[in-house]
C-alpha cells in the first residue's frame, strides 16, 4: 500500500493567484472539491464565493477560537445568507460528544433551518469532526465547509470526510464519512495557535512521510526547527505536501475499506493511550505521535524494518517536541482491551498499520506477548 512515486507532481497551480493561494483537489467517485492552501484566506472574498444559495448559515466553533476569528468569517458570509448563526462550544476532546451535538441540532430546529442550510466549522479537529457529523445526520444531510485553524486539522482531520464524536469506550467510534463542499486552511491562524498545538500537529504531518514518501520523511528532518518555529515556507510545504498524500489516498479509497487504513499509522496505540488517561489529558496528535514510536519498534521486531528506523523515528518525533513514552498508568491489560475495540480490529484481533519499507505502510496482526513488550518498553 503506497502513494505513486508521481505524487510530488499531482498538483499544478490551478490559476493566476496560485503563487498565493495553493489547490489541492480531491477527486471522489461522485464528486469532487479543493483545499485551499494559503494567507489571508478568511479575508478574501473569493474564499466564500461559489457556495450553494441557501437562506440560513452556521458557524460552530469553540470558545477559543470564537474570539478570535468568528467575526471575520461571520462577516464574509452575511453578503451571501440572510441569516448567519453560530454556536460556541467548550474547547477540548472531553466535549466532542453527544451534548455537542444536541447544541448544533437545537440552534438549526430552532432557527427553522432547511436543508439547503450551510455549516461552517471553524476550529480545529474536535470542532471539524462534530460539524462534520452534525451536518451528515441534520435531515439527513446538509452542505458544510472546513475552516481548519489548526496544523493537526489542516493536514489531516478536516480532509477526506471522517467525521466522528468519542463514547466513553472508544475514541470516533460512533460517525460518518460525509464530505465538505471545501476545506480552507489559512495558514495566518497558525500563529495564534500555542505551541503545544503547533507540535500536535506535526504528529499528522510526520506519518506521511513513512507511509508514503520517504523524501518527504528527509525534508521533515532537515526542516523541523524552521517548522517549530513557525517559518511560512517551510508551513506552507508542509500542509500542501501533507494534504497532496492525503488527498491521494482518499481518492483511491473514500471509505476505508483498504489504503486509506495507512493514514493511521500510530492511531492504534494512540487512540487507546487517549482513552485509557480520559479524552483531553493528552493532545491527540501528541499520542499518535508517542503511537508511532510504538508502531516503529513493532515494524522492528517483525522483521519489516531495520532497528535505525525506530532511532530515526524517535528523534524525529522528539524533535517535534512530542512525548515518545506512554504514561504508565493504563498498564497493558487495559491498552490491549482498548486497542481490540479500535475500528481497525477484526474479531477481537489487533490490526496495526506498519512500516514494510520507507514510503510503504502495510496492515498487519502481531502476537499479542509481542504487542504487550512494545508497551512495557516505552511506557513511563
Amino acid at each position: 500500500m503506497t502513494a505513486p512515486s508521481t505524487l510530488s507532481n499531482a498538483v499544478a497551480p490551478a490559476s493566476a493567484d496560485a503563487a498565493r493561494v495553493r489547490r489541492v483537489p480531491i477527486a471522489l467517485e461522485d464528486r469532487s472539491y479543493d483545499i485551499h492552501i494559503g494567507n489571508g484566506l478568511l479575508e478574501d472574498a473569493a474564499s466564500w464565493s461559489g457556495l450553494p444559495k441557501a437562506r440560513c448559515a452556521l458557524i460552530v466553533s469553540n470558545d477559543t477560537v470564537a474570539p478570535l476569528y468568528l467575526e471575520t468569517v461571520a462577516a464574509r458570509l452575511r453578503p451571501h445568507y440572510a441569516q448567519v448563526l453560530s454556536v460556541v462550544l467548550p474547547d477540548g476532546e472531553a466535549y466532542k460528544g453527544w451534548d455537542a451535538i444536541e447544541r448544533i441540532a437545537s440552534t438549526l430546529l430552532e432557527a427553522a433551518a432547511d436543508r439547503k442550510t450551510v455549516l461552517f466549522a471553524l476550529g480545529g479537529g474536535v470542532i471539524g469532526d462534530m460539524t462534520g457529523f452534525a451536518a451528515a445526520i441534520y435531515m439527513r444531510g446538509v452542505p458544510f465547509v472546513q475552516i481548519p485553524t489548526t496544523l493537526l486539522a489542516q493536514v489531516d482531520s478536516s480532509v477526506g470526510g471522517k467525521t466522528a464524536i468519542n463514547h466513553a469506550l472508544g475514541k470516533n467510534m460512533l460517525g460518518a464519512f460525509y464530505q465538505p463542499l471545501r476545506v480552507l486552511a489559512d495558514l495566518d491562524t497558525l500563529k495564534t495557535l500555542p505551541d503545544r498545538e503547533l507540535s500536535a500537529g506535526l504528529a499528522e504531518v510526520i506519518k506521511y512521510g513513512p507511509i508514503a514518501d520517504a523524501a518527504f520523511l528527509d525534508w521533515l528532518e532537515a526542516h523541523m526547527d524552521a517548522l517549530r518555529a513557525r517559518d511560512p515556507a517551510a508551513l506552507a510545504h508542509a500542509v500542501q505536501r501533507s494534504c497532496e498524500i492525503k488527498a491521494w489516498v482518499v481518492g483511491q479509497d473514500e471509505r476505508e475499506s483498504g489504503l486509506r487504513a495507512i493514514l493511521n499509522f500510530g492511531h492504534t496505540f494512540g487512540h487507546a493511550i487517549e482513552t485509557g488517561l480520559g479524552y483531553g489529558e493528552w493532545l491527540h496528535g501528541e499520542a499518535v505521535g508517542c503511537g508511532m514510536v510504538m508502531a516503529s519498534d513493532l515494524s522492528v521486531r517483525l522483521g519489516l524494518m531495520p532497528a535505525a528506523f525506530l532511532d530515526r523515528m524517535r528523534t524525529l518525533i522528539e524533535r517535534a517536541g512530542l512525548p515518545v513514552t506512554a504514561p504508565a498508568g493504563i498498564g497493558v491489560e487495559r491498552f490491549m482491551a482498548l486497542m481490540r475495540v479500535d475500528k481497525k480490529a477484526e474479531d477481537g484481533e489487533i490490526r496495526f498499520v506498519l512500516i514494510e519499507s520507507l514510503g510503504r505502510a502495510v496492515m498487519r496482526s502481531a502476537p499479542d506477548a509481542l504487542v504487550a513488550e512494545v508497551i512495557r518498553q516505552h511506557s513511563a
